[in-house]
């Protein structure tokens, strides 16, 4: 029996007795209403979820979310805790809150019995920054590598870390532009359906204009994705690169540009923090960035200690 279950329960009760209509089962309706780049992490969550509390009987479309009570919530918060680290752990505890939410509202589970289930303990994460602030030496780095290599994969890459220096966007976000997402007179970007289903448009600045247009002129005309996977042979095929292979590009570019490991979202938290630096208010970079909040906002902020010891300098006695 799984560890997770408190001794008089068995993992075969938590499973469905019959299989439900999608949408009518609460995990389901839940991923339905995620974006594109939240719902494979909520997947796994929610399926290594039902794994510990059935002892691998179920996965998450097979468990009855509805029939879970305090003592599973507790306990596979507890397991979580111990397996995961905080940020994780809370991340995943989030999922089966919004799982249970679903339940309540199809009418699977009465609001008591979810009141009870998600009187838990709030966990609380360390406020220790993640991630880190690229130098312009490091992006020039990176661009360098890219130009050098002479290659039309060299060209999309330039173009892919001008749109991610440049604008912010989430890589999710960026793999999905279209070739007529991009405005080269104006440098204009429209991200459409963007993290909570959003749209917004956001601007390259100038001097980045250029490095989308080469790789424009390379990819062709053809309508689609913007940016598309470059095969070793160097035909381009005209679809959207994965945010895995996003990943994988800023790797191998670091590497050859012999400098500290770092992940796509690092660019990110680079926009915010040199936006904040060049003195744009925080509303302006919420904005831009796509935040629900301005809080959110703030989290980004990797100017570090030296920023601050400046601002002390406006000081006058």
């Amino acid at each position: 029996m799984s560890p997770v279950l408190a001794s008089r329960d068995n993992p075969e009760s938590l499973k469905l007795t019959s299989p439900i209509p999608l949408t009518v089962h609460p995990a389901a309706v839940y991923l339905a209403g995620l974006s594109e780049g939240s719902r494979p992490t909520m997947t796994r969550s929610l399926t290594a979820i039902a794994i510990m509390l059935t002892n691998g009987k179920c996965d998450l479309y097979t468990i009855d979310w509805s029939k879970l009570r305090y003592q599973h919530t507790a306990a596979i918060q507890a397991a979580l805790l111990k397996k995961y680290e905080t940020t994780t752990a809370k991340k995943m505890m989030s999922a089966l809150r919004r799982v249970l939410a679903e339940a309540r509202k199809l009418e699977l589970m009465d609001a008591a019995s979810y009141q009870q289930a998600m009187e838990l303990q709030s966990i609380k994460v360390s406020q220790r920054l993640k991630g880190r602030a690229l130098t312009r030496a490091e992006i020039s780095a990176l661009i360098e590598v890219c130009i050098n290599e002479r290659s039309w994969q060299g060209i999309r890459d330039v173009a892919l870390i001008a749109i991610l220096r440049g604008t912010g966007l989430r890589r999710a976000e960026v793999v999905k532009l279209k070739l007529t997402d991009f405005d080269c007179q104006t440098g204009a970007v429209e991200v459409r359906s963007g993290k909570g289903g959003k749209d917004r448009t956001v601007y390259l600045p100038q001097m980045a204009i250029p490095f989308v247009i080469d790789w424009w002129k390379v990819r062709g005309k053809k309508p689609g994705a913007l940016l598309c996977p470059v095969r070793k042979g160097g035909s381009i095929e005209i679809r959207h690169m994965s945010p895995q292979a996003v990943l994988l590009v800023m790797q191998k570019r670091a590497r050859q540009a012999g400098i500290k490991t770092f992940s796509p979202h690092d660019f990110r938290r680079t926009f915010c923090s040199d936006l904040l630096d060049a003195g744009v208010d925080l509303v302006t970079v919420q904005k831009l960035a796509g935040h629900a909040s301005p809080i959110t906002t703030a989290k980004y902020d990797r100017r570090g200690e030296e920023t601050k010891r400046n601002a002390v300098q406006n000081l006058r006695f």
